[in-house]
């Protein structure tokens, strides 16, 4: 065992060893011209901003999509002849939204906010950008398949976007696409073109997702630098690395579901339909079941979750942290709720189908499933707010995100427990009550934590500081926003208002609601354009934001070591050896050792005599004061 170990040792070391010649190789080409720099480039750091540009360019999108179904939903009987230089044919002569268009423009949004801004915009730019940067890696595992990583999610987007000036229109079907809607290219106008063109999309966007989760999972175990074990990895860190290992099991079970729906739709097979008929004619299938589709669909659905929820909770306990001036508490205890997440994340699909009438024990077996994964979710957050409590916090924007994050965490958790239950979840499952929860605590939550990444490390992508007066806007607006539109939705969810609807005016019940719907809306409109405050700051900023130093925040992991603008290769010298965990902040008496209330990972132990607690100078004593040795024996 111990020669394994030694053996293990040696060859990490001439791996990393190999990394830090490769960096340096990096660094002597000079003559990279702008395409393979910028564009077709295999830098960690570039990759990230390419994910984090596009997401943006999505989110806007996605966002102006919200803005015209809530107008339509807010105020039916507003015309919206304004919109015709837009949106064209699918306003119809009478000046109304056409109908089909609108389930179309539900679909395309939940599409793009899930996987496009909040999986590849969030994950796809924050694994990227941390993961070498804070393991103390030159680079990913592969630059190449990083690359492709990004150009397949590109070659994705320009698919799904193409679909929406389909003459036909994008796809329609809500974005979990379930048959028959999705199979029967003869079904509506949305499941013509459109439909092909968004299962062609998602199948190239689930190879980028692939692509990428392999080189996070494999930079992690084999390009950490010497003493970075992994109970002093970042918590970032462990949310990427989990994430990609959820990603790695869950995606390619949508991937075959997407598969056999484009047999179906082509190749007659019946995989999903059986004994259908349109308008009056009987089409030749039998022996599928659309509901295997949503088997298929939800066993990656709700890991998807999880996807675009981790790495933001990830990015909080990072924040939190940095800006209470205090240790995470519990490192461990959130380090295995991020486990059991992960692990009960793929045994509670079913509770999304809980109205296909599924056998009463299986579900009541899955509620008891998806009641014991707030258990988990309850320590990240017990463990945040023990984390703030008494804390010397800096009120930063990233720390306003941070804490507004946990706030919609819970918030939206507390109603994510109500639908646990099959007997209330058959009552609200189709009704605005849904929408109202996910769109909380997944939706919002994580859109918060995406918010906090990008203004804690934009003065380490681009060297500069985002304003922070556009900053605090921009969060109150947000803030706020979110709880005005989210909040009245899980009232007249209970009231009975059910989703993906094109107009509420021929119901009576709802009639006593048209002016909370309309206030939803008016709230809906003022959170999506104080969006473009954060647009204008972070433009702004790149180029005329105030000159970054090299450590703003006062932070203790590696990726504050390198340069304000590290080049390839990260660390233009040797890569800083780990001897500590990730968060030292405000340890005693470290002001006698001549640091402030923070002491970097890379710092010896040695080197603080006064501050070290017990444990630590028994770690010295035990390797003869060598903290070489140290570090070896942790590995």
């Amino acid at each position: 065992m111990a020669d394994n170990h030694n053996q293990g040792d040696a060859i990490k070391e001439v791996g990393h060893d190999h990394a830090h010649d490769h960096g340096h190789d990096h660094d002597h080409h000079h003559d990279q011209s702008f395409i393979s720099k910028y564009i077709f480039s295999e830098d960690h750091k570039v990759i990230a901003k390419q994910f984090l540009f596009t997401g943006i360019f999505w989110a806007v999108i996605g966002g102006l999509m919200s803005l015209v179904f809530r107008l339509q939903l807010g105020f039916p009987e507003m015309s919206m002849e304004f919109l015709r230089p837009i949106l064209g044919g699918w306003i119809t002569e009478a000046g109304k939204l056409e109908p089909e268009f609108y389930l179309a423009l539900v679909t395309m949004h939940g599409t793009i906010m899930v996987f496009f801004v909040l999986t590849a915009g969030l994950s796809g730019t924050f694994s990227n950008f941390l993961i070498p940067l804070q393991i103390g890696a030159r680079d990913m595992a592969s630059g190449f398949m990083n690359m492709l990583s990004y150009w397949f999610f590109f070659g994705s987007s320009v698919i799904m976007f193409a679909s929406i000036f389909l003459e036909t229109g994008p796809a329609s079907g809500s974005w979990v696409i379930y048959p028959p809607l999705s199979a029967l290219p003869q079904a509506m106008s949305g499941s013509g073109a459109g439909m092909t063109m968004w299962l062609i999309s998602m199948a190239l966007f689930i190879i980028s997702v692939l692509l990428g989760g392999i080189n996070y999972i494999t930079t992690v175990i084999n390009l950490r630098v010497k003493g970075m074990s992994f109970t002093r990895l970042p918590l970032t860190i462990w949310a990427f690395f989990i994430t990609a290992i959820i990603g790695l099991l869950s995606f390619p079970v949508l991937f075959s579901a997407a598969l056999l729906l484009i047999f179906d739709r082509s190749l007659g097979t019946s995989f999903f339909l059986s004994e259908i008929y349109i308008a009056g004619e009987a089409l030749h299938h039998q022996g599928g079941s659309p509901v295997l589709f949503q088997h298929l669909f939800w066993f990656l659905g709700h890991p998807e979750v999880y996807i675009v929820l981790i790495p933001a909770l990830g990015i909080t306990s990072e924040v939190i942290a940095t800006n209470a001036r205090k240790p995470i508490f519990g490192y461990k205890a959130m380090i295995g709720s991020i486990l059991g997440i992960a692990v009960l994340s793929f045994i509670v699909w079913a509770h999304h189908m809980f109205v296909t009438g599924m056998n009463p024990f299986l579900g009541s077996v899955f509620m008891f499933l998806t009641l014991i994964i707030a258990v988990p979710s309850a320590v990240k957050s017990f463990n945040y707010i023990t984390t703030l409590w008494r804390g010397n916090i800096i009120f930063t924007p990233a720390m306003m995100f941070s804490i507004g994050l946990v706030s919609m965490f819970i918030s939206g958790g507390v109603t994510g427990i109500i639908l646990g239950n099959n007997a209330m979840d058959i009552q609200l499952h189709d009704t605005y009550y849904v929408v109202a929860h996910f769109h909380l605590v997944m939706g919002s939550a994580s859109f918060f934590g995406m918010m906090a990444g990008v203004y804690h490390w934009f003065p380490k992508m681009f060297g500069r500081m985002m304003d922070e007066k556009l900053g605090y806007i921009h969060f109150w607006f947000t803030f706020v926003g979110a709880y005005l539109v989210f909040f009245p939705m899980h009232y007249i969810g209970i009231a009975g208002f059910p989703r993906r609807y094109y107009a509420f005016t021929n119901f009576d019940f709802t009639k006593s609601f048209t002016d909370l719907n309309a206030f939803i809306s008016i709230a809906a409109i003022i959170t999506v354009f104080s969006q473009f405050v954060f647009v204008f700051n972070f433009i702004y900023s790149i180029f005329r934001g105030r000159k970054a130093s090299e450590n703003p925040w006062g932070s203790t992991t590696l990726e504050w070591t390198t340069p304000v603008n590290p080049g390839h290769g990260n660390w233009p010298g040797e890569i800083p050896q780990v001897y500590r965990w990730p968060y030292d902040y405000s340890k005693p008496n470290s002001e006698e050792d001549g640091f402030g209330d923070f002491i970097p990972q890379h710092i010896p132990l040695s080197q603080t005599p006064h501050s070290n607690l017990p444990h630590e100078k028994e770690m010295l004593e035990r390797g003869g004061n060598n903290e070489d040795e140290i570090t070896i024996n942790e590995q």
